[in-house]
Protein backbone atom coordinates (compact mmCIF):
# COMPACT_ATOMS: atom_id res chain seq x y z
CA UNK A 1 0.00 0.00 0.00
CA UNK A 2 1.46 3.34 -1.07
CA UNK A 3 1.52 5.93 1.74
CA UNK A 4 -0.72 8.98 1.27
CA UNK A 5 0.64 12.46 1.89
CA UNK A 6 -0.49 13.96 5.19
CA UNK A 7 0.43 16.83 7.48
CA UNK A 8 0.29 17.39 11.22
CA UNK A 9 0.55 20.56 13.28
CA UNK A 10 2.18 20.52 16.70
CA UNK A 11 0.97 23.54 18.69
CA UNK A 12 3.15 24.49 21.64
CA UNK A 13 1.95 26.81 24.39
CA UNK A 14 4.38 28.59 26.73
CA UNK A 15 7.18 26.23 25.59
CA UNK A 16 5.83 23.56 27.94
CA UNK A 17 2.44 22.32 26.69
CA UNK A 18 1.17 20.72 23.48
CA UNK A 19 -2.34 20.39 22.13
CA UNK A 20 -3.50 16.76 21.85
CA UNK A 21 -6.80 15.05 21.15
CA UNK A 22 -7.90 11.43 21.11
CA UNK A 23 -9.03 9.72 17.92
CA UNK A 24 -12.51 8.30 18.39
CA UNK A 25 -13.39 4.62 18.25
CA UNK A 26 -14.93 5.04 14.78
CA UNK A 27 -11.49 5.65 13.24
CA UNK A 28 -9.87 2.63 11.60
CA UNK A 29 -6.40 4.15 11.92
CA UNK A 30 -5.12 4.58 15.50
CA UNK A 31 -8.44 4.65 17.41
CA UNK A 32 -8.25 5.70 21.07
CA UNK A 33 -4.79 7.23 20.57
CA UNK A 34 -3.88 10.81 21.45
CA UNK A 35 -2.50 12.68 18.44
CA UNK A 36 -1.71 16.14 17.17
CA UNK A 37 -4.28 17.68 14.81
CA UNK A 38 -3.73 16.79 11.17
CA UNK A 39 -4.81 14.66 8.25
CA UNK A 40 -4.29 13.74 4.64
CA UNK A 41 -3.78 16.23 1.83
CA UNK A 42 -6.98 17.25 0.04
CA UNK A 43 -7.07 18.27 -3.62
CA UNK A 44 -8.12 21.77 -2.62
CA UNK A 45 -5.00 22.23 -0.50
CA UNK A 46 -2.95 22.36 -3.70
CA UNK A 47 -5.35 24.59 -5.65
CA UNK A 48 -6.43 27.22 -3.13
CA UNK A 49 -4.65 30.57 -3.44
CA UNK A 50 -2.61 31.81 -0.50
CA UNK A 51 -0.66 35.08 -0.62
CA UNK A 52 1.59 34.08 2.31
CA UNK A 53 4.32 31.56 1.57
CA UNK A 54 6.54 29.36 3.68
CA UNK A 55 9.75 30.80 5.06
CA UNK A 56 12.73 29.95 2.88
CA UNK A 57 14.42 27.67 5.39
CA UNK A 58 11.22 25.68 5.97
CA UNK A 59 10.51 25.29 2.27
CA UNK A 60 14.10 24.20 1.64
CA UNK A 61 13.72 21.29 4.06
CA UNK A 62 10.45 20.16 2.48
CA UNK A 63 11.93 20.35 -1.01
CA UNK A 64 14.24 17.45 -0.12
CA UNK A 65 11.37 15.09 -0.87
CA UNK A 66 8.62 16.99 -2.74
CA UNK A 67 8.34 19.71 -5.41
CA UNK A 68 7.40 23.29 -4.39
CA UNK A 69 3.68 22.94 -5.11
CA UNK A 70 3.45 19.83 -2.95
CA UNK A 71 5.43 21.44 -0.15
CA UNK A 72 2.93 24.29 -0.05
CA UNK A 73 -0.01 21.86 -0.17
CA UNK A 74 1.35 19.99 2.84
CA UNK A 75 1.59 23.22 4.82
CA UNK A 76 -1.93 24.21 3.77
CA UNK A 77 -3.19 20.81 4.93
CA UNK A 78 -1.70 21.30 8.39
CA UNK A 79 -3.46 24.67 8.75
CA UNK A 80 -6.80 23.46 7.37
CA UNK A 81 -6.94 20.25 9.38
CA UNK A 82 -6.08 22.12 12.56
CA UNK A 83 -8.95 24.54 11.99
CA UNK A 84 -11.39 21.72 11.26
CA UNK A 85 -10.37 19.51 14.16
CA UNK A 86 -9.70 22.13 16.86
CA UNK A 87 -11.45 25.36 15.84
CA UNK A 88 -8.13 27.23 16.03
CA UNK A 89 -7.01 29.40 13.11
CA UNK A 90 -3.44 29.97 12.05
CA UNK A 91 -3.99 32.97 9.82
CA UNK A 92 -3.40 36.59 8.95
CA UNK A 93 -6.43 38.86 8.85
CA UNK A 94 -7.07 40.41 5.43
CA UNK A 95 -9.67 42.82 4.12
CA UNK A 96 -10.47 40.70 1.07
CA UNK A 97 -9.87 36.97 1.65
CA UNK A 98 -9.73 34.68 -1.41
CA UNK A 99 -12.91 33.19 -2.82
CA UNK A 100 -12.77 29.46 -3.19
CA UNK A 101 -14.97 26.67 -4.50
CA UNK A 102 -13.37 24.28 -2.03
CA UNK A 103 -15.88 23.20 0.60
CA UNK A 104 -12.97 22.57 2.95
CA UNK A 105 -11.58 26.10 2.64
CA UNK A 106 -14.72 28.23 2.51
CA UNK A 107 -15.19 28.19 6.33
CA UNK A 108 -11.58 29.28 6.87
CA UNK A 109 -11.77 32.19 4.43
CA UNK A 110 -15.15 33.18 5.89
CA UNK A 111 -13.25 34.13 9.04
CA UNK A 112 -11.48 36.88 7.07
CA UNK A 113 -8.15 35.09 7.20
CA UNK A 114 -5.51 33.66 4.91
CA UNK A 115 -3.26 30.82 6.12
CA UNK A 116 -0.17 32.07 7.94
CA UNK A 117 2.27 29.64 6.37
CA UNK A 118 5.13 31.92 7.39
CA UNK A 119 4.53 30.97 11.05
CA UNK A 120 5.27 27.30 10.47
CA UNK A 121 8.45 25.47 11.40
CA UNK A 122 9.32 21.99 10.19
CA UNK A 123 10.08 19.21 12.66
CA UNK A 124 10.13 15.79 11.00
CA UNK A 125 8.81 13.41 8.38
CA UNK A 126 7.51 9.92 9.14
CA UNK A 127 6.14 7.14 6.96
CA UNK A 128 3.80 4.58 8.46
CA UNK A 129 5.42 1.11 8.25
CA UNK A 130 3.99 -1.54 5.89
CA UNK A 131 1.21 -3.91 6.97
CA UNK A 132 -0.91 -1.17 8.57
CA UNK A 133 -4.59 -0.60 7.74
CA UNK A 134 -3.65 2.91 6.61
CA UNK A 135 -0.29 4.31 5.53
CA UNK A 136 0.70 7.98 5.54
CA UNK A 137 3.76 9.95 4.50
CA UNK A 138 3.36 12.63 7.14
CA UNK A 139 5.17 15.90 7.68
CA UNK A 140 5.13 17.35 11.18
CA UNK A 141 4.99 21.13 11.43
CA UNK A 142 5.38 23.24 14.57
CA UNK A 143 3.85 26.56 15.63
CA UNK A 144 3.61 28.64 18.78
CA UNK A 145 0.08 28.89 20.18
CA UNK A 146 0.39 32.68 20.35
CA UNK A 147 -0.08 32.81 16.57
CA UNK A 148 -3.48 31.08 16.62
CA UNK A 149 -6.91 32.54 17.26
CA UNK A 150 -10.33 31.05 17.93
CA UNK A 151 -12.00 28.91 20.56
CA UNK A 152 -10.99 25.30 21.16
CA UNK A 153 -13.71 23.09 19.70
CA UNK A 154 -13.61 21.46 16.29
CA UNK A 155 -15.63 19.00 14.24
CA UNK A 156 -15.51 16.03 16.62
CA UNK A 157 -12.82 14.05 14.81
CA UNK A 158 -10.64 14.58 17.87
CA UNK A 159 -12.17 14.11 21.30
CA UNK A 160 -10.91 15.30 24.66
CA UNK A 161 -8.92 18.16 23.12
CA UNK A 162 -6.60 19.54 25.77
CA UNK A 163 -3.30 21.20 26.53
CA UNK A 164 -0.93 18.61 27.93
CA UNK A 165 2.38 19.36 29.67
CA UNK A 166 5.31 17.92 27.73
CA UNK A 167 6.50 16.40 30.97
CA UNK A 168 3.40 14.18 31.26
CA UNK A 169 2.30 13.76 27.63
CA UNK A 170 3.89 10.32 27.43
CA UNK A 171 1.55 9.07 30.15
CA UNK A 172 -1.30 9.18 27.61
CA UNK A 173 -2.05 6.41 25.07
CA UNK A 174 0.22 7.39 22.18
CA UNK A 175 1.32 5.80 18.95
CA UNK A 176 5.06 5.16 18.68
CA UNK A 177 5.50 7.96 16.14
CA UNK A 178 3.68 10.50 18.35
CA UNK A 179 5.88 9.54 21.27
CA UNK A 180 8.94 9.79 19.05
CA UNK A 181 8.03 13.25 17.82
CA UNK A 182 7.38 14.39 21.39
CA UNK A 183 10.92 13.25 22.20
CA UNK A 184 12.33 15.20 19.28
CA UNK A 185 10.26 18.22 20.27
CA UNK A 186 11.58 18.06 23.82
CA UNK A 187 15.13 18.17 22.50
CA UNK A 188 14.30 21.05 20.19
CA UNK A 189 12.72 23.14 22.95
CA UNK A 190 15.64 22.32 25.25
CA UNK A 191 17.85 24.32 22.92
CA UNK A 192 19.34 21.95 20.38
CA UNK A 193 18.57 19.30 17.83
CA UNK A 194 20.91 16.82 19.49
CA UNK A 195 21.63 13.33 18.24
CA UNK A 196 18.37 11.58 17.28
CA UNK A 197 19.93 8.17 17.95
CA UNK A 198 19.99 9.13 21.63
CA UNK A 199 16.17 9.15 21.65
CA UNK A 200 15.06 5.60 22.58
CA UNK A 201 12.04 5.58 20.28
CA UNK A 202 14.13 6.84 17.39
CA UNK A 203 16.45 3.87 17.81
CA UNK A 204 13.47 1.52 18.03
CA UNK A 205 11.86 2.84 14.84
CA UNK A 206 15.01 3.49 12.85
CA UNK A 207 14.73 1.54 9.60
CA UNK A 208 10.99 0.96 10.11
CA UNK A 209 9.80 4.54 9.67
CA UNK A 210 11.58 7.28 7.77
CA UNK A 211 12.32 10.16 10.09
CA UNK A 212 14.11 13.36 9.19
CA UNK A 213 15.34 14.94 12.41
CA UNK A 214 15.68 18.73 12.29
Amino acid sequence: MKPRDAATLIIVRDHREVLLGVRSARHVFMPHMYVFPGGRVDAGDARVACPVGLREEVERKLLRSVPPARARALAMTAVRETFEETGLLLGHAVADPPRSQSAHWKPFFAEGMVPALDRLDYVARAITPPNNVRRFDARFFLVDAEHLTGELGGNGELEDLRWVPLSSARDLPLSPITELVLGLLGERLAGGAGDPMQVPFYRELFGKELVEHE
